[in-house]
């Protein structure tokens, strides 16, 4: 049987302990790589998430800014236009319907943090471990919500620019060592903390392939983990799969990690994410 985790969010609600989480991808944006403009629109947002919790996601993390490679920044203003609306819709489909998800926003910015935080949300998803807004960590350590610590080499505007490591699977576990030092610092309770290598996110396929066969060194350091591989490139260039068609790679390499004890995993389909992870629960040793 896979082991056990329990993660603690915002307000102390704990999400676990349980075998596996889904977080269900929700984009409101008009250019992310899988499903770019599908659900920019609030209604459309609202049935999807919806959707997703149905299908079985714990936790709904809704995103205004695509981080795809070579994507424009979003100001603030236009992010807090799309993702609060779809915040507070939630939050009263929440209240109607006694359904159990969490609410998680995908940004790195303080602004917007502050204001989702202050609406009802209980994670933040932060592809730039507050390095591309140090406003960031104030927020973090004044309202201590769930916190994704995910590693970027560079901004997604020039990440794949020649990425280099020497070891990556080294250089992120000191980099997380670092920001986690950060983190308590300011006030966030390790307990609220979640690591996400970052695949893709300043990687090549062979740094993306070492991270995700060395996990079990992340795992060192006793904090949950989170794989977002969902429909990712890696998938095109192993099995020479075009975009819309690597749902089988994704679905093979997740149960592989869930069985190497990756907790979260970010996906855009959420009932075949839910039917891997619980073969791979009734397989696992």
């Amino acid at each position: 049987m896979l082991s056990p985790v329990e993660w603690k969010i915002k307000g102390g609600r704990s999400l676990g302990p349980a075998p596996f989480l889904v977080f269900g991808i929700v984009n409101v944006t008009p250019d992310s790589f899988h499903d770019g403009g599908q659900f920019l629109q609030r209604d459309a947002a609202l049935a999807h998430a919806r959707e997703q919790a149905e299908a079985g996601a714990h936790v709904l993390d809704i995103g205004g800014e695509s981080s795809r490679p070579y994507a424009d920044p979003v100001p603030l203003e236009a992010e807090l236009a799309r993702v609060l609306p779809v915040v507070e819709g939630l939050q009263g489909m929440r209240c109607e319907n006694g359904l159990p998800w969490a609410i998680s926003v995908d940004t790195y910015k303080a602004g917007t943090a502050a204001a989702v935080l202050d609406a009802g949300v209980e994670i933040i998803n932060d592809i730039s471990a507050f390095t591309f807004d140090p406003g960031l960590l104030d927020v973090l350590g004044q309202y201590k919500p769930g916190y994704v610590l995910m590693h970027s080499l560079g901004r997604p505007k020039d990440m794949q620019r020649a990425p280099e490591y020497a070891d990556v699977v080294e250089e992120i576990l000191d980099f997380f060592e670092k920001k986690l030092k950060e983190l308590i610092t300011a006030g966030v309770p390790e307990s609220r903390i979640m690591l996400d290598p970052g695949v893709g996110f300043g990687k090549t396929l062979e740094h993306n392939i070492a991270l995700l066969r060395g996990m079990d060194r992340f795992a060192s350091l006793g904090l949950p983990l989170m794989a977002g591989i969902s429909n990712k490139s890696m998938f095109g260039a192993l099995c020479d799969a075009p975009a819309g068609q690597r749902q089988n790679a994704t679905q093979a390499a997740t149960a592989i990690l869930a069985s190497r004890g990756v907790f979260a995993h970010r996906v855009h389909d959420v009932a075949l994410t839910v039917q891997t992870l619980k073969v791979a629960e009734a397989l696992a040793l």
